[in-house]
């Protein structure tokens, strides 16, 4: 198998933690790293020892010119996806930009038609639709074990502070901006990615940031015929013990990125209780609840691998099939489309004041 020639543009979180441990991981069997594009000098002298034979470039316009480059990972800041994506793909270049897609609708489809108009492959990275605790949830959830699904609960929740460039709405910061593609992608792929979704309701707010975007996001949506999603990305929640919850007539299924539980009941292991229209009572006349014990089933596992090395890996590999073999994106682009829609309506639903 012949690898292909990649280039990095950034090396912070995502393109040096994220893009470029997969890279040097023995997982990369598709990709060579040819190039790195990094403004910081003392970072672009760090990945010439990352990644043993690359060029660096202060400035990605030096690869326009490259016509040994097959990928280009863009993993710049977010408000910079956008324009960067657009010059690469009008130079036909192939590219994997890094999520948030874009700002809004609009530049989603400014993005889509170029790399059509010039036969280039344009590939949104999200690596939880691939992670396995998300296709473990959709199993459970096609399996039929918790009957009829009524509500499904994601959250990226936890205590703490934030005061980098994510926290500032000028650098397009924000947890529904830079968090929320991954719940949101999840929330929409379980409602089948249906377009005649609706955003229910919409919260942004702010409270533990030192900046002016938002660290508390919640969102609920829903289809014709489908469960509530009900998604929030919080700052203030110390005690939430699950990433997806999903509840149903027959039992719950819980997990995180690491392992699941879940509890249910079967049809016909259980007497049918038949409506009482008036109160219960016992043999000497005192006031009853509904109460039984119910033969429930309980199940927990643990998953081998997360978003960042199996997704990650997933997401390379059909990125390597779609160049070489034009293979079908596992993500669609219409997919990415849909979360920024999500997200776009939020942030018109609940504009926060900048302050920066």
């Amino acid at each position: 198998m012949k690898k292909l020639n990649l280039a990095i543009i950034g090396q912070g979180r995502s393109g040096r933690d994220i893009h470029g441990a997969y890279c040097r991981s023995e997982k990369n069997v598709y990709f060579n790293v040819k190039y790195i594009v990094e403004a910081d000098e003392r970072r672009r002298e760090q990945a010439k020892d990352l990644y043993p034979g690359c060029e660096t470039f202060a400035d990605y316009k030096e690869l326009l010119t490259k016509n040994d480059v097959d990928l280009v990972v863009n993993a710049s800041y977010s408000d910079m996806h956008f324009a960067i994506a657009k010059d690469l793909l009008y130079h036909g270049k192939n590219v994997m930009t890094e999520k948030p897609f874009a700002r809004n609708q609009f530049e989603c489809e400014e993005l889509i038609k170029t790399a059509k108009d010039n036969n280039a492959k344009l590939i949104v990275f999200h690596n939880t639709q691939p992670a396995p605790f998300y296709l473990h949830a959709l199993d459970v959830i096609k399996s039929g074990v918790l009957g009829d699904v009524k509500q499904i609960s994601i959250r990226y929740n936890g205590l703490s502070r934030r005061w980098d460039w994510q926290t500032l709405q000028k650098k397009m910061g924000g947890s529904a901006y830079n968090t929320g593609p991954h719940p949101i992608a999840m929330g929409l792929g379980f409602l089948d990615f249906d377009e005649n979704y609706k955003v229910v309701y919409s919260k942004l707010d702010t409270a533990l940031t030192s900046g002016d975007a938002e660290d508390y996001v919640k969102i609920l949506l829903t289809a014709p015929k489908k469960p509530l999603v009900d998604i929030e990305i919080n700052s203030t929640d110390a005690f939430c013990n699950y990433t997806i919850k999903i509840q149903g007539s027959r039992g719950t299924f819980k997990n995180t990125p690491g392992g699941y539980s879940l509890k249910y009941y079967k049809d016909g292991e259980n007497a049918k209780q038949p409506v009482v229209e008036h109160f219960l009572e016992d043999e000497n006349g005192n006031p009853l609840y509904c109460k039984e014990k119910l033969n429930f089933h309980e199940e927990s596992g643990e998953y081998g691998g997360t978003a960042f090395d199996i997704g990650t890996a997933a997401v390379y590999e059909n990125a390597y099939y779609a160049i070489t073999e034009n293979a079908e994106l596992k993500m669609s682009l219409k997919q990415a489309e849909m979360v920024i829609s999500v997200i776009e309506t939020a942030h018109a639903e609940n504009p926060l004041p900048v302050k920066f």
